[in-house]
């Protein structure tokens, strides 16, 4: 946060995984950084000049990637959705808006998956997590503690969790919790309620 900001300040350890020198102009340069969620670019940059003694300061950011999302192939100007929603709206003309605004599923098709029942769905979305017997397939090779993307049987996302067992374990076991729902996509309401208090924590 910035100095002047109510929020506290607080150190957080965020891993980097490159920094790559693209341009170097006198005493400006341009670097790539390939870093985790949640790193700030500016704090770093300052940091860096602060280790060479020389001080350093950011002028210009650009994400280029996200995941498997990049610049080259999947992000979309805002001038091009700005069009498409004119067309959308004065023309009746959805065609390019579907070709820029993807599903959220497009975000999450790198993660591994667990596809479960549909009596499943609407406990999921109140905040449960997820048991075995709701399940009906998962990818291999899940591992512990693994970020995983719930699906309907329609390829639906409902869910973000994380594995608390691997997909031996689960194969293996007809009870327990499979997973922890850390955030639910799906409005709760979307499938019909089919469970109980009582069966949504077997």
């Amino acid at each position: 946060p910035p100095q002047r900001s109510a929020v506290k300040r607080q150190t957080r350890i965020r891993n980097i995984y490159d920094i790559s020198v693209l341009d170097d102009n006198s005493r400006l340069l341009c670097l790539r950084i390939l870093c985790e969620a949640g790193t700030y670019i500016r704090k770093l940059v300052y940091d860096i000049g602060e280790i060479m003694q020389c001080g350093a300061t950011m002028i210009e950011l650009r994400r280029t990637k996200v995941m498997h999302i990049n610049e080259e192939s999947n992000f979309v100007r805002l001038h091009e959705l700005s069009d498409a929603i004119y067309r959308l709206k004065e023309e009746n003309d959805e065609t390019r808006f579907r070709e820029l605004v993807r599903p959220v599923e497009f975000i999450t098709e790198p993660l591994k998956s667990i596809t479960v029942r549909c009596s499943a769905i609407d406990s999921l979305c109140h905040g449960a997590q997820l048991a075995i017997p709701g399940i009906l397939k998962l990818s291999k090779e899940i591992s512990l503690s693994e970020n995983i993307a719930i699906l309907s049987q329609k390829g639906e996302l409902i869910a973000l969790a994380e594995s608390l067992m691997t997909t031996d374990e689960i194969t293996k076991n007809k009870k327990g919790i499979a997973c922890k729902t850390k955030r639910v996509i799906m409005k709760p309401g979307t499938y019909p309620k089919l469970w109980t208090k009582s069966e949504s924590q077997d």
